[in-house]
């Protein structure tokens, strides 16, 4: 009874919970059937992968050094690891940071900060270029230049990070080159390797039957891979060949040059000099120091070593149009001039043009402007001639309206003979076009109706200070105005021939019925240019061989088969992946094909024996 009960509750709980957990089952077996696939594709993946390695390790058994990379890149060695990551030593951390300065990404990098770098250079004065410039953006901008002070952005190409960067580029430039140099002189002193034992697997692949002999078949290979200048030679039963050296040559020619290119420009950094010198026509110049207007030169350069040069202005040439929308605009600009490059010695004529310089024992003397200088002559207040001559004045606009001054420091006396110094302030027209308005203007580049417009002063022009000055600003902080009849300053538009009487007897001015062209030149010697020239032509040779020269390497077998036919295999092997090769291959085949024809198959043998 008891039994029979416990058989009951047994069944009956065995019914009812089996309907309750039929979802439960179904996903836990679903579950099993997922994990089982996911473990199955990931041992199937695992199997792949392995079968895939097994494969490539075979392959380059099987290709050996014929299959080795075509490239002079040095390989890279691995420093010993453990489980919990690399074991460096002092000689090891010197080793990668090696490794990595001399690389090729690296070097990408500090050529590209260094152009960065060039960036600042190019928008803010540099105290080497122009320190006026530098001193006006100080005066206006209060906060922002001491920050720039701080970073030595006022001088960029000199500072601490420029110069770090340089070095650095330098550095890395010959650590890349050095080593792909020997490793390219050893590719270039060894031959081709020789063919792997299985061709079919090469990217490019052509075979046939041929009645030819197997030494007839690998004779005309070699001369035909020689005819198209490949470096060929036979080993054991193939012609192994290969080409596009150029191609490694370009990269370490690109590289080279730019350290080249690097090398001008820090010389010519160092040993530069450069000045400039304004001459009226009849003057001339000489190249010592004293001769220039301004003079700047790199940290390395000699004074002493400036070329023993001379030249003199004879004439000035400007020519303008004259009508149409270019109204105005130069058509010629030349400076006829004699210069001798040695004291005493022959004269020579030349001519100087803007972008024609004239080169002189490495110096080269630019034509940089133009302007006007009107003739004026000065009398004191007894009548004597103290001042005589052209006085150059400063462009002011596209038509050559000039401003400037007129001093007399020494030398003059008034009508009581009193020493004093007079200033003119000078306003000069070439094409006077204010006639009846009042205004003074230009109107035209051209000498077409010149007019000088000066204001007198007396006193003091500050000369004496030991302070330098502008020669072509006058001063009039401890001078005098010379008054007209209405209390104004004294001045007067003057025409080619007319005076200006200074009042109390105190002399007169003359606009002479003259006026002379001045140029103003720029003197150069930057020996690096030269180089600088040819690093870059040989920069862009270089890298134009680098990117459209490819290296490739051609193997032809010729063995008897095994029913005593010659089986020919050709296999072409490129440093990247291109379409050049397998037609540079196809046209290989056809000229080989001429000399070694293809053999009738046996199959075309037996049905032709059947049908006679």
């Amino acid at each position: 009874m008891s039994k029979a009960s416990m058989n009951d509750t047994g069944t009956g709980t065995g019914n009812g919970t089996g309907t309750g957990t039929t979802a439960g089952n179904d996903t836990a077996e679903r579950a099993v059937t997922e994990a089982a696939s996911a473990t199955s594709e990931a041992r199937e993946a695992r199997e792949a992968r392995e079968a895939r390695e097994t494969r490539d390790a075979r392959d380059a058994r099987e290709l050996g050094d014929a299959g080795s990379t075509l490239s002079t890149a040095p390989r890279e060695e691995r420093e010993d690891t453990t489980i919990g990551g690399p074991t460096l030593g002092i000689v090891g951390w010197l080793r990668w940071f090696w490794r990595q300065l001399t690389s090729m990404r690296v070097a990408l990098i500090l050529l590209f900060l260094l152009s960065l770098g060039s960036i600042p250079g190019s928008l803010i004065p540099q105290a080497g270029v122009d320190e006026l410039k530098v001193q006006d953006f100080k005066e206006r901008h209060e906060t922002l230049a001491p920050i720039y002070d701080s970073l030595q952005l006022f001088h960029v190409y000199s500072s601490v990070w420029f110069s770090a960067i340089y070095i650095l580029l330098f550095i890395s430039l010959i650590g890349c080159i050095v080593p792909r140099t020997w490793q390219f002189v050893g590719q270039l002193r060894s031959r081709p390797p020789g063919a792997p034992k299985r061709l079919d697997r090469m990217p490019a692949y052509a075979t046939w039957r041929t009645t030819a002999e197997p030494e007839v078949a690998r004779e005309a290979a070699l001369a035909a891979l020689k005819k198209r200048r490949y470096r060929a030679h036979t080993v054991g039963d193939a012609v192994a060949a290969e080409k596009g050296y150029l191609r490694e040559a370009g990269n370490l020619a690109f590289h080279i040059a730019l350290i080249v290119m690097l090398v001008a420009f820090a010389s010519g950094q160092l040993f530069k000099s450069e000045g400039g010198k304004l001459i009226v026509e009849g003057d001339g110049f000489s190249n010592t120091l004293t001769q220039y207007d301004d003079f700047k030169s790199g940290s390395l350069f000699n004074t002493d070593e400036l070329a023993p040069f001379s030249f003199t202005l004879d004439d000035f040439t400007g020519t303008y149009a004259r009508s149409g929308p270019q109204l105005g605009t130069p058509r010629t600009y030349k400076a006829d001039v004699r210069y001798t490059t040695e004291a005493g010695g022959p004269e020579k004529k030349a001519v100087i043009e803007v972008n024609k310089p004239l080169d002189l024992d490495g110096t080269k003397v630019y034509l940089n402007a133009h302007g006007y200088a009107p003739v004026v002559s000065v009398k004191d207040g007894r009548g004597k001639e103290v001042f005589r001559g052209a006085v150059p004045l400063l462009p002011i606009d596209n038509n050559v309206s000039s401003t400037g001054a007129i001093k007399i420091m020494d030398g003059y006396r008034d009508k009581n003979g009193k020493k004093d110094q007079l200033g003119f302030a000078a306003f000069f027209v070439p094409t006077y076009g204010g006639k009846g308005s009042g205004q003074m203007f230009s109107r035209f580049p051209a000498l077409d109706f010149p007019v000088l417009n000066i204001g007198a002063y007396h006193g003091s022009l500050g000369v004496d200070s030991g302070l330098p000055q502008n020669v072509y600003q006058l001063n009039t902080d401890k001078m005098t105005a010379f008054k007209d009849a209405k209390g104004n300053v004294l001045k007067k538009t003057l025409l080619p021939g007319d005076s200006l009487t200074l009042p109390d007897g105190a002399g007169s001015i003359t606009f002479e019925k003259e006026v002379k062209e001045w140029a103003s030149f720029q003197i150069t010697h930057q020996p690096g240019d030269a180089w600088a020239l040819a690093g870059a032509i040989a920069a862009i040779a270089g890298l134009a061989g680098s990117l459209f020269i490819q290296r490739r390497r051609v193997w032809v077998r010729a063995v008897r088969g095994a029913d005593g036919v010659t089986v020919v295999e050709m296999a072409g092997l490129g440093r990247s992946e291109s379409a050049k090769l397998p037609e540079e291959l196809a046209e290989l085949a056809g000229t080989l094909h001429s000399e070694a024809p293809s053999a009738p198959d046996p199959a075309e043998k037996t049905v032709e024996g059947a049908e006679k």
